[in-house]
């Protein structure tokens, strides 16, 4: 199988507790490989945005918020099957229910700061990464 690109944000929760490296390596050692990073701060019309297919949904102003709330690194991540990778790595949502040895389960303080995002499928992948990264910013 080629080597397909997902998208992954390190979330505000992470970032503030200074997981980067941590959450980094754990992607790096499920064989995935950063091609894009940045550490940003994402505005509030950003979030808004990225996050509107959740719009109508009670949680939404909250999420905005925390999204909002501190520095996040966004990454392009690449490797064979990356988005079934990275969410493997990831494990479930919420951090209760997540296996041992994913990110969440690791690191996750609650469902709301669950240290990490990522795509769902291959088409939501090239979606999230158009948002945050130009072509030229991803250096495979």
């Amino acid at each position: 199988m080629a080597a397909t690109r997902t998208f992954s944000i390190i979330k505000p929760d992470a970032t503030r507790r200074n997981l980067t490296g941590a959450v980094t390596k754990m992607l790096e050692d499920a064989g995935l490989r950063v091609v894009a990073s940045k550490r940003i701060r994402m505005t509030e019309d950003q979030a808004k945005k990225f996050y509107e297919v959740h719009a109508e949904r009670p949680f939404y102003g909250e999420l905005v918020d925390f999204m909002t709330s501190g520095p996040v690194v966004v990454q392009v991540l690449e490797g064979e099957d990356a988005v079934k990778r990275n969410r493997d790595v990831m494990g479930a949502t919420n951090p209760a229910d997540a296996e041992e040895g994913t990110i969440r389960k690791a690191f996750a303080e609650s469902i709301e700061a669950n240290s990490v995002h990522g795509s769902d499928s291959d088409e939501n992948a090239a979606t999230e990464i158009a948002f945050f990264f130009s072509d030229d910013e991803i250096v495979g």
